[in-house]
């Protein structure tokens, strides 16, 4: 691509001199990111102008960046649809169209974008799409916008590199977190790419193992752009042990030399299995790519297997075997109260219904006895009667009835009447002791008018009365 443009580049100074020649869109910020430095690299001493846009930055400097002429846009669909909308580039004189991870870009969450962006282009052009697998649909996708496409294959395809080794590591749900601080540590590991399924499940792994000792941060969508690419670097520096990541660090991202991937949570769709373990064993280099496989995870694992049509071969870590955590045998009972209950009857259990606990959860030596009403227990307590709520409730238990509740006692109603009463009379005993400082401090002629507007009203009101 930057060969052909060099050939018709222009050394002018002037932004309308560098229309925009080729657009290159990618799915994540970022892949174009490192689309855009790349370009730079390879064109370093060519006379071509690039841009970068993608969101999560401001706005306003990639417009100026724009307004200054630029031969190749390197974007993300979002942010260039709103340039679009703001009316702050022209895409008509687009020569080359490159769409990086097609079959992510042209999957149903983008589809309508790039539609949108095919519509503003010129429609004599040069398409170029790339990807690590390629499905068939994808395939009935591209095959709309592009005329008798040439197919160029370096590798049989959703076949990962023969130079990644594959493993698996069957292990209880609970114990992944655990079992891969135990790899990381026992194994020495210093540059760890981890994939998580959710955004929060990277956050949670990030800090648990942060708390092991571990080195550790989370990408995802949910970050913002600079904790983004402050992470990214950090790991590519070695200078981060385990990055925990989202798919958004599986598509195109190149880490010089990973040696390790961990699939913390195997991936729903098989094809995103090539492209996560694609991050190590990348340019002639070796790399492990490891996976955690619990009971849920068999299903998905049977449908990666079947993609790359070979088997992934499972070794059981000593100490972390499935089923390892709940076979061991549950402590017994502490206590009397412990011993009673396993050595008594579920029969003799229920006659002790009523019994209260009292001390280090210890039962009472002796039960409750129904006596008469007005009778006092060994403690001063009173007892219920025979035939009491306490006997009724015990009754309705056993028969595997839910308690009967009982509504407490109505109050008579003149008891009701004279508690309004009453607090009436406090609110205005209140009301006039309040009034009393204000009514001496006032004027006379005031105080006048205070006095003679209350007896009118209370002629009116007996009047009318």
């Amino acid at each position: 691509m930057l060969q052909l443009l060099a050939s018709k580049s222009n050394i002018s100074h002037s932004p309308a001199r560098h229309p925009v020649r080729c657009l290159v869109l990618v799915p994540t910020r970022e892949l174009a990111a490192q689309v855009q430095e790349s370009v730079r690299t390879y064109g370093k001493h060519m006379k071509l102008r690039t841009a970068v846009i993608y969101g999560g930055v401001g706005f306003a400097p990639q417009v100026q960046e724009l307004r200054r002429g630029v031969d190749i846009v390197v974007a993300t669909p979002g942010r260039l649809l709103d340039h679009v909308g703001q009316k702050t580039i022209d895409l008509r004189y687009v020569e080359i169209l490159v769409l990086d991870e097609a079959d992510r870009m042209l999957d149903m969450g983008f589809i309508h974008d790039i539609r949108r962006v095919l519509a503003l282009l010129p429609s004599k052009r040069q398409n170029l799409l790339f990807s690590a697998t390629f499905p068939e649909e994808v395939r009935t996708l591209a095959s709309g916008f592009m005329h008798d496409p040439v197919t160029v294959e370096v590798a049989r395809r959703n076949m990962p590199i023969e130079l990644i080794g594959q493993v698996a590591h069957p292990v209880d749900k609970d114990r992944k977190r655990e079992l891969l601080a135990h790899l990381v540590k026992t194994g020495n590991w210093q540059q760890v790419l981890v994939f998580c399924r959710t955004k929060h499940g990277a956050n949670r792994l990030a800090e648990q193992l942060e708390q092991d000792g571990i080195e550790a941060d989370a990408i995802h969508g949910n970050k913002s752009q600079p904790q983004r690419t402050k992470a990214l670097k950090r790991f590519k520096d070695c200078e981060l042990q385990v990055l925990v990541a989202t798919d958004i660090a599986a598509r195109g991202i190149d880490i010089e030399s990973l040696p390790h991937v961990v699939n913390y949570d195997l991936p729903h769709v098989p094809e995103d299995y090539v492209h996560r373990i694609g991050r190590t064993g990348r340019a002639g280099e070796s790399g492990q790519a490891v996976s955690l496989v619990s009971g849920e995870d068999r299903a998905y694992l049977r449908d990666i297997e079947r993609l790359i049509g070979k088997k992934i071969d499972q070794q059981v870590i000593p100490g972390f075997e499935v089923g390892s955590a709940y076979h061991s045998a549950k402590p017994e009972p502490q206590g009397r109260r412990g011993q009673q209950r396993q050595s008594q009857p579920r029969s003799s259990r229920n006659q002790g219904n009523g019994q209260r606990n009292q001390g280090n959860g210890q039962r009472r030596s002796q039960p409750f006895s129904f006596g008469r009403r007005g009778e006092r227990d060994e403690r001063g307590g009173s007892l219920p009667a025979p035939g009491g709520r306490g006997r009724q409730h015990s009754e309705r238990v056993r028969a595997g009835r839910p308690p009967q509740r009982q509504a407490a006692p109505a109050l008579p109603q003149e008891k009701i009447q004279q508690s309004v009463r009453q607090e009436q009379l406090e609110y205005h005993r209140h009301q006039q002791q309040a009034e009393e400082p204000r009514r001496d401090a006032a004027p006379a002629n005031e105080r006048g008018k205070e006095k003679a507007v209350p007896a009118l009203f209370g002629l009116v009101g007996r009047k009318v009365a």
